[in-house]
């Protein structure tokens, strides 16, 4: 299972950043419009906020467990939540949690 979570990590990182590279390429590098893109009507919006409360819980949770457990190597999750995406940072986090250490 744990390779399992390791491919759906390398999967929500390489997915979600070829739709991201597009509209770089198309519009520059322009976070601004890309945050206003994400709000163009109502079902982005709340697919934003979705994600936002996702990815909160999940450091919340990830910041929990590592200073329980004391395996530093968890919070990589983090960063790889808020820059890559939730894709990314969630099965990145079970894949640490599982390995072997």
């Amino acid at each position: 299972m744990r390779y399992v979570f390791l491919a759906l990590a390398v999967w929500g990182t390489i997915h979600p950043m070829t739709y991201f590279l597009r509209w770089f390429m198309e519009n520059g590098f322009d976070l601004g419009g890309m945050v206003d893109a994400w709000h163009a009507n109502a079902a982005t919006s709340g697919l934003v906020w979705d994600l936002t409360i996702a990815a909160v819980a999940l450091t919340l949770w990830v910041l929990v467990e590592t200073w329980r457990s004391r395996d530093w190597m968890r919070l990589l999750a983090v960063p790889a939540t808020f820059c890559i995406g939730v894709s990314c940072g969630l099965p990145l986090y079970l894949y640490l949690r599982l390995r072997k250490g």
